[in-house]
C-alpha cells in the first residue's frame, strides 16, 4: 500500500509583512517549514529580496520584485527551511508581504 500523504493537515503560517522604507528591513522569519508560499509586493517600485539562514549575518540578494509584482511557489516539500529570514529593500509607499502553509501531522 502506498504511503500518501493525506494523513496530514496544511495549515495557513502568520503572515509575514512589513513596510518598504529605502533600505533593508526584516520582513519576518518563518516559523514553519512551507509546502506553498506567496510573495507579494504591495508597494508602487521595486522591492530586492534578501533571504538569511544564520539570523541576517549572511544576506542572500534572491530576487527583485517589480512593482505590484507576486510570486507563488507550490507544492514543494523540499523548501526554504524553517528559521529563514527575509528582508526587503524598496523605496516605494507600501508594503511587502508573505504568506505561506506548512503540514501538520
Amino acid at each position: 500500500m502506498s504511503n500518501y500523504w493525506n494523513n496530514q493537515l496544511m495549515l495557513p503560517a502568520e503572515e509575514l509583512i512589513e513596510a518598504m522604507t529605502g533600505s533593508a528591513v526584516l520582513i519576518g522569519q518563518l516559523l514553519f517549514n512551507p509546502v506553498k508560499l506567496i510573495f507579494d509586493n504591495q508597494s508602487d517600485d521595486v522591492v530586492i529580496l534578501y533571504m538569511s539562514m544564520d539570523g541576517g549575518t549572511t544576506m542572500i540578494q534572491w530576487h527583485t520584485f517589480p512593482a505590484a509584482e507576486a510570486m507563488i511557489i507550490d507544492d514543494d516539500l523540499y523548501t526554504i527551511p524553517k528559521g529563514t529570514q527575509f528582508y526587503g529593500d524598496g523605496d516605494g509607499a507600501g508594503n511587502f508581504s508573505i504568506s505561506y502553509f506548512y503540514l501538520k501531522e
